[in-house]
């Protein structure tokens, strides 16, 4: 009988870090659809990675080609939280060539799936997930953008509320149909 309450509170110690790590993940998307951007710096640790890989279209056989290597490959981005402060910087000078007039963005984030816990659910204090995205940009009058892809996120408990300490994001084409990158994942 003890081994089935431990279980029972396992899940919902489970269920209650999913739906905790999900309204995370809605809040920081709410907040990049709204401009907040020095509200969306503070969601990152000190020491964030933030890393887009490029894709290559690649034989059978050879899928561990399909990304560009992590700080040895060039990727779209590969940044800590100094340059995202200065590209937020940047856009909010109003002055940012590729964002006049200012993009309309939705961030839509789905499949999120816990992939580990440290140190136990109930008393988490990193979380490693993936998730897939979908980002909508229209700017201007006519243009429009959407990205498709998958993220893998490490987030970490710091003074009691979560922050990204690490962002993969793997886009879901390997030639960029966007003009430019100047929004965040």
């Amino acid at each position: 009988m003890v081994t089935d309450n431990v279980t029972a509170n396992d899940a919902v110690a489970r269920l209650l870090l999913r739906q905790d790590v999900e309204a995370f993940l809605y809040h920081e998307a709410n907040l990049l659809d709204e401009r907040q951007y020095d509200d969306w710096l503070d969601l990152l640790t000190d020491d964030v990675r933030y890393w887009v890989p490029m894709r290559r279209n690649v034989k059978f056989g050879e899928l561990e080609r399909e990304f560009t290597r992590e700080g040895q490959d060039i990727n779209w981005f590969d940044e800590g939280k100094p340059t995202l402060i200065q590209r937020v910087q940047q856009i909010q000078t109003g002055v940012h060539w590729a964002e006049e007039p200012l993009s309309r963005l939705a961030h839509l984030v789905t499949n999120v799936e816990i992939t580990d816990v440290q140190p136990d659910a109930a008393d988490a204090g990193e979380v490693s997930l993936r998730c897939r995205f979908i980002i909508y940009r229209n700017r201007v009058q006519t243009e429009t953008d959407i990205l498709v892809g998958r993220r893998e996120d490490t987030l970490r408990r710091e003074d009691g509320q979560w922050r990204i300490a690490r962002r993969k994001v793997l886009l879901d084409q390997n030639v960029l149909l966007a003009k430019n990158l100047t929004f965040f994942f």
